[in-house]
């Protein structure tokens, strides 16, 4: 018997060869599948296989699920998926996952998702092609992933079991997903302890070395310290009651101050894709045609083809360059989107990032700073876009700072684009009463903040 079954959870350990492992698996199922280890077929052979893996197999064949058959279902349309993800409390862990796992993901050949208790996939993060060759077999979001739909799963496993785990290759029940493995953990209200979703990696198979679920259990730590310290700075059902009165008025004229009625969505703040939303449809972007739009966008009046170079690349783009960007732009978006001679946006588009400066125009800093999801695309370099980014971001800091609210300022703190900010660290201690239950908390995030900036 291979050593890693020492250990249930774990694909392998550290020094087994997966080669084998991975032949055992694939004779195991092989056996499984065609009868050969259940009882009453005749004599039963024994399967190497671990008992988490074995028991979820018989759970899967019970339950209906073909290892040949159709590809798990999609639970919602676009429209239900983007307010299932709303509703969704695992929301609020989001930039946490994107900071430790997403940004790193593409290079690796990983992709990350977050699953909800049901086993549904909420979020799919990565590289764009690995994500159309998982698509291919329903990893996509919005689908199904529970045991009974997808047979043998990791992200199934740890929401079942409220433990992480991992699932190679062959040990996946369905025959198409044995081409991947997936490491995965449980994500829990850290008030009430119950199980909320799952944190998964799945890829190829690296993903079942045993440190990729050491990774995803440090992810989910920290995922679960965001959600305490969301819970801990939120108004008590009480305040929101005893507020909402007076601040119905305002926050109507917000509502309306902030609003657009733009049928096109530009989504760029945080780790994310860029996202173009028209009406339930959702179009990912490339970063470059992202840049081009916001920088049209802060531009209403228009830029020549020379001038959105220089935004774009002061040194290595042409005018060329971006007139054949700006051909393949209008491919997505349609011919009558843009104008020529100048460049310009013909119809009205929101823009995260411009809603949140709205909103601090009007004096919601606070739901600026909510919703607030990470710098505008971090990953771009573009002259252009790096001053809006820096922009809004120092905006957002100075508000927060400006604000002395505690709850305001661990806001900030809790988020991967605050969690190192010691100033705003030690304005937080400085706005709770020297009695509150929350300081020590907060002098160990300072601690920790001090610690790692060294």
């Amino acid at each position: 018997m291979a050593s890693s079954l020492i250990n249930p959870w774990l694909a392998w350990r550290q020094g087994d060869d997966p080669r084998s492992v991975a032949r055992t698996a694939a004779l195991a199922h092989e056996r499984f599948v065609s009868g050969d280890a259940r009882p009453g077929a005749g004599r039963s052979r024994r399967l190497d296989v671990r008992s988490v893996v074995l028991d979820s197999w018989r759970r899967s064949r019970a339950g209906g699920v073909d290892p040949d058959g159709v590809l798990p279902p999609m639970a919602w349309d676009a429209d239900e998926l983007l307010q299932a993800r709303a509703a969704s409390p695992l929301a609020a862990i989001m930039p946490v996952v994107r900071r430790l796992l997403v940004e790193n993901a593409a290079d690796a050949g990983l992709l990350v998702a977050v699953a909800d208790a049901d086993g549904r996939l909420l979020w799919v993060e990565g590289e764009t092609h690995l994500r159309d060759r998982a698509a291919d077999m329903h990893f996509l979001e919005g689908a199904r992933w529970g045991e009974l739909d997808a047979g043998t799963n990791a992200p199934a496993l740890a929401i079942r079991h409220d433990h992480a785990v991992q699932v190679f290759a062959s040990e996946h029940f369905h025959r198409e997903v044995q081409m991947w493995s997936c490491s995965a953990a449980p994500v829990h209200d850290p008030i009430t302890g119950v199980v909320l979703g799952a944190i998964d990696i799945t890829g190829g198979d690296h993903v079942a070395a045993p440190q990729i679920l050491a990774l995803v259990n440090a992810t989910v730590a920290a995922a679960e310290a965001q959600l305490l310290v969301r819970q801990q700075t939120a108004p008590s059902p009480r305040a929101r009651r005893a507020a909402r009165p007076a601040a119905s008025t305002a926050s109507t004229a917000s509502t309306a101050s902030t609003a657009s009625t733009a049928a096109t969505q530009l989504r760029v703040l945080g780790a994310a894709r860029p996202t173009i939303l028209r009406g339930t449809t959702a179009t990912r972007l490339t970063l470059r045609h992202a840049e081009i739009l916001l920088l049209l966008a802060a531009r209403p009046d228009g830029m020549s083809a020379d001038d959105l170079a220089m935004r774009l690349d002061e040194r290595d783009l042409d005018a060329v360059t971006v007139r054949v960007e700006m051909s393949r732009l209008r491919s997505v978006l349609g011919p009558d989107a843009l104008s020529s001679r100048p460049y310009r946006l013909t119809t009205a588009m929101d823009i995260d990032a411009a809603r949140l400066r709205r909103m601090v125009d009007a004096g919601d800093s606070a739901t600026a700073l909510g919703q607030y999801a990470g710098p505008i695309l971090p990953a771009s370099q573009a002259p252009g876009v790096v001053e809006l980014r820096d922009e809004l971001h120092w905006l957002l800091r100075a508000s927060a700072l400006a604000s002395a609210d505690a709850d305001t300022l661990l806001r900030w703190c809790a988020a991967p684009h605050g969690a190192d900010d010691i100033e705003a660290w030690e304005a937080a201690v400085d706005a709770l009463a020297p009695a509150s239950p929350r300081r020590p908390s907060v002098l160990a995030g300072l601690a920790a903040a001090n610690r790692r900036l060294g």
